[in-house]
């Protein structure tokens, strides 16, 4: 894998514990973003290097730069539908374009002088963007917050192609991990190395509530 893993208890310890935060795998280039799918998309994800064949452009997608919130929701890649966990290396300069173009998918009264400007917002925008609890591995919220980022129409096609370095199969190592989970074995889990991700722009931090 080109994933850089390390060994959760380590890491965890220096995250932050509550607040806005966008955890992720990340440096000056690119961004780790983690998806799961039936076999029939994310075999031919991983075969092809882009998003194609049974993959669906015409409805929106959900990227999860989080890896635990990732294995909230897809049940370590237990859950029917989601048995192929992917993670897909992006270009960071198209994850901060999705960011830039992103519009809640809640109405915040901080943000917009009217509901209805708000609605307005979201029917103009392809990007919606949500923040929801982060989980620990054993599925346990937190107090922490984790993003995810929905993307259509020209967002979702860019996606799917030329904003990708390149997609990993992890299914055999979250497999893994996921049996010291079973077994409660916290302290030989092994997972992405992440840290906390803050952009130049202050507008985008102040926007995300990253600040």
């Amino acid at each position: 894998m080109k994933l850089e893993v390390t060994n959760y208890k380590e890491q965890e310890e220096n995250w932050p514990q509550q607040g806005y935060h966008i955890m992720a795998q990340y440096d000056n280039e690119k961004i780790v973003v983690y998806q799961s799918y039936r076999p029939a998309i994310g075999n031919f994800a991983t075969q092809n290097q882009f998003f194609g064949g049974p993959f669906s452009l015409e409805r929106m997608t959900w990227i999860k730069p989080n890896f635990l919130w990732m294995m909230y929701r897809n049940g370590w890649g237990t859950k029917e539908g989601q048995e192929v966990v992917l993670a897909i290396h992006l270009k960071r300069k198209a994850f901060e374009n999705y960011l830039n173009n992103a519009v809640y998918s809640s109405f915040k009264p901080e943000l917009y002088a009217s509901y209805e400007d708000w609605q307005a917002d979201v029917a103009n925008s392809n990007v919606r963007l949500q923040w929801d609890p982060d989980h620990d591995p054993y599925g346990a919220k937190l107090e922490r917050r984790a993003i995810q980022i929905g993307l259509r129409k020209e967002f979702i096609k860019s996606y799917a192609s030329e904003d990708i370095l390149e997609i990993e199969d992890i299914s055999q190592f979250v497999k893994e991990q996921y049996e010291l989970v079973q077994s409660k074995d916290l302290e030989k889990l092994i997972i992405p190395l992440e840290k906390p991700l803050i952009f130049k722009s202050e507008k985008l931090n102040t926007y995300l509530k990253l600040k």
